[in-house]
């Protein structure tokens, strides 16, 4: 939400009174720039109301201008017409934006983010206003509250009655909440594993680690076999005792694949099932049409996606510009599935779509954001058959440098789809049947122009860190035959660095046109961060220059001095680790990783939110016809932003724990066996080791490494004896037994078997300089429950 110019005092150098100064649980803000006594401006008034929701009754917006009067009349009929106009409406006694929560509100409980906050939505909230915005809840200790009594304490399934703030922080909820009270606890279902218990009975394990126990009376067992997964909701709760729970489906064998992606899917609160409204309006959808298109079905696109891919949003096509204006020239067309003429803003598909924000791609199976119908079938770039699609034709000159780019709505028929492996097998001289016939006028041609492209990239110097992605490769039974690292192919590159060229012209035109839209940024490394990166690579020789306007190029060279040393994947981790998170959002500071100014994504919109955003803000704004951009959703747009950078990270963590439960559990038969591994984290309580072998990290309590001292040094990223100085650096290779696994929360403990190496001297003149807040950890005997991954 865009803010008015604010100030400490009025014009006439008198305090507002108390605008502006929130309670002690709202965020700071500074004093509107208006003149206390006078009548406001609508803006100002709708500005207020949005930045101060506990201040919006009419006697307090009285109060808080300090109007009396004649003005208190005149601000009563202000608000009656903003309320004919609809830019205000009432909620109780308060005044609230259409679309903006009531500063008191009920909320449900939903999920987690990354960082385990607690995450809310209104328990009641209008269909045609699209998915109920998020709530981060503010947990408050009790020995942080004034007064008598405990602070409320919620939990996932809750509904509480909590106070709504404006969040400040951008790139989360667009709220945060503090909670009033508890109204019912645990409310819909939760997941455990279901054990037989005497007489009939079961007991559930929670799959959480701070998951409660309960009893399962044997007429609600529902089934239920001894070790199955089930989703249960709370039967009865007593004041003493565990809770009893009803079964209310099997989802399967805890020792299935299949249960272990559901963990992850209920755990997060993921929608994984499409109302039958949405269905429906899917299986109504009726093919696209020539209307408002060019047709372009004579151009050989071809699509090159994974050999496993079942939907294909994006199709390359190349070829040398005629123009004798760009010698040695290319011209290098992407089109992109017209998802915006199915999906209509607020249609069911699309409130569906934007309550899931993204896909979510699990080893088994995936989550899509749009019913099979649409992301397999209509939208899907199949080869031969007549597709709807926007495509946008850009030149470079030889040197690689875009000179120009037009956007087009088109229907198309893709010429081939081939995998990745598939065309760069024919490129290296071992084409099949079918790559054969295409090799000189479609595939040449595309690494041509890659080539020339890349000319453009290495100049730009975008972050390039050597980060291994490893895939897991399933058994027919669903769990884990092996994990492997496929190889990098320039047909990965040359598909990437065309959809990235598509993706600034998307942002350039809309820029152009003035439109309003969702740009994909991200920041530069805090000077915090540079400075921890900065200490780090001192211990290895390597230096990093001091100043907060670093590039992505200034981490190329750092990375480019550890390449083919033994320290090459530990400065990759630090460097990763150094870099600031990608977000959505409508207001730009660019992309720093791809060194970048303009950038939105637009070459994914089947399994990506933002990309239809994009995609309807350019139908909208090159009068391509129907499905652009309501001004509804460019009001919204700071609302969509948050909420699908959100749903972002909840993929991205329901992912990484599958992967973490599947390797847990495929490890689990493998007890007391030896392990090679690397330190891929060092903190005070012990090491995390990351077996290359099988993408799994484990911990290694520091109460197992033996009988010194130890004392933990953050610069150096080391635990060092100190007695001995033996000890272990982040990126150490070492060797380590399995001591425990637990699949269900995707934890291993391993025991260390290498020596500590001798630390470098700049860690030994740590441990002289004293041990005074230092981070020492006196190693106790015995040991400790196995941690998760950090």
């Amino acid at each position: 939400m865009s803010r008015i110019p604010r100030e400490r005092t009025n014009p006439a150098g008198k305090r507002p009174g108390k605008i502006g100064r929130p309670g002690k649980d709202a965020p700071a803000v500074e004093p509107l720039n208006i003149v206390h006594g006078a009548l406001p401006s609508r803006e100002v008034i709708l500005r207020f109301i949005a930045d101060h929701p506990q201040k919006a009754s009419k006697r307090e917006l009285a109060k808080a201008f300090g109007l009396k009067g004649d003005s208190r009349v005149e601000l009563k009929h202000m608000l009656q017409e903003l309320e004919q106009e609809g830019m205000l409406q009432k909620s109780r006694k308060s005044l609230i934006r259409p679309g903006a929560l009531p500063p008191v509100t009920v909320l449900d409980i939903t999920t987690r983010d990354k960082d385990g906050d607690l995450i809310g939505r209104p328990a009641e909230w209008p269909e045609d206003q699209g998915v109920a915005p998020a709530v981060a809840i503010r947990q408050q200790s009790p020995a942080g509250r004034q007064g008598k009594g405990k602070a409320p304490v919620a939990g996932l399934g809750d509904r509480i009655l909590a106070k709504i703030f404006p969040a400040v922080d951008r790139g989360g909820p667009a709220y945060t909440a503090r909670i009033i009270k508890v109204i019912d606890r645990r409310r819909g279902a939760s997941m455990g594993v279901f054990r037989t218990a005497p007489g009939g009975a079961g007991r559930l394990l929670p799959i959480e680690r701070r998951g409660e126990e309960m009893v399962i009376d044997p007429e609600f067992t529902g089934g239920a076999a001894d070790g199955d997964l089930v989703e249960v909701e709370i039967a009865r709760l007593g004041r003493f005792g565990l809770q009893r729970a009803k079964v209310l489906s099997v989802v399967g064998s805890v020792g299935s694949e299949k249960a272990i992606s559901m963990i992850a899917i209920h755990a997060h609160g993921i929608p994984h099932v499409f109302p039958p409204a949405v269905i429906a309006e899917a299986e109504e959808v009726k093919p696209a049409t020539m209307s408002h298109r060019e047709d372009w079905r004579d151009v050989p696109l071809i699509t090159i996606d994974p050999a496993d891919a079942k939907d294909h949003d994006d199709a390359v096509y190349a070829e040398l510009d005629p123009s004798p204006d760009n010698p040695g020239g290319v011209i290098v067309t992407v089109a992109i599935a017209d998802v915006s003429w199915y999906v209509r803003p607020n249609s069911p598909l699309d409130r569906e779509a934007l309550k899931r924000g993204n896909s979510v791609y699990f080893p088994d199976r995936v989550v899509p954001m749009l019913p099979e119908r649409i992301s397999n079938d209509l939208c899907s770039l199949k080869e031969g058959v007549d597709r709807p699609a926007l495509a946008v034709r850009m030149s470079f000159s030889g040197e690689g440098r875009k000179i120009g780019h037009t956007f087009h709505r088109i229907m198309m028929k893709s010429a081939a789809k081939l995998s990745y492996q598939q065309a760069q097998a024919a490129i290296d001289g071992n084409p099949d049947d079918k790559t054969g016939p295409m090799l000189e006028p479609i595939l040449k041609p595309l690494w041509h122009a890659y080539e020339v492209m890349k000319h453009g990239r290495d100049r730009r110097q975008p972050l390039e860190l050597d980060m291994p992605e490893r895939k897991i490769l399933l058994k027919p039974n669903g769990t884990v035959d092996r994990v492997f690292v496929p190889p990098r192919l320039d047909a990965h590159k040359l598909i990437e660095e065309m959809m990235i060229q598509a993706n600034v012209c998307a942002a350039e035109t809309l820029e152009k046109k003035r439109q309003s839209l969702i740009y994909r940024i991200h920041d530069g490394p805090t000077l915090a961060k540079q400075e921890i990166l900065r200490e780090f690579l001192a211990t290895l020789g390597i230096s990093l220059a001091k100043g907060g306007n670093m590039r992505a190029n200034s981490f190329n060279g750092i990375l480019a001095k550890a390449e083919g040393t033994a320290h090459q994947t530990m400065v990759n981790e630090m460097v990763l680790r150094s870099q600031s998170q990608a977000i959505y959002s409508p207001e730009n500071i660019g992309h720093f990783g791809l060194n970048l100014m303009k950038y939105a994504h637009f070459t994914s919109p089947i399994r990506r939110y933002a990309d239809l955003i994009v995609h309807r803000a350019l139908v909208g704004s090159l009068s391509f016809g129907e499905g652009g951009i309501t001004t509804d959703e460019e009001a919204a747009l700071d609302d969509i932003a948050a909420e699908i950078s959100t749903f972002e990270r909840r993929a991205m963590a329901a992912e990484r724990e599958t992967i973490d439960r599947l390797i847990a559990h495929h490890l689990s038969t493998r007890i007391g066996e030896e392990f090679a591994g690397r330190v891929s984290g060092v903190t005070k309580s012990g090491l995390f080791i990351a077996l290359p072998d099988y993408g799994a990290d484990g911990f290694v309590p520091i109460s197992t490494l033996g009988t010194d001292y130890f004392i933990y040094d953050e610069a150096h990223q080391a635990l060092s004896g100190e007695k001995t100085g033996l000890g272990y650096r982040l990126g150490d290779s070492v060797t380590v037994k399995l001591a425990e696994a637990i699949p269900l929360a995707g934890a291993l403990r391993f025991e260390m078997l290498s020596e500590g190496r001798e630390m470098p001297t700049a860690v030994r003149s740590f441990h002289k300089a004293g041990r005074r807040d230092r981070g020492q950890v006196r190693k106790k005997p015995g040991t400790r429950p196995p941690r998760g991954r950090r």
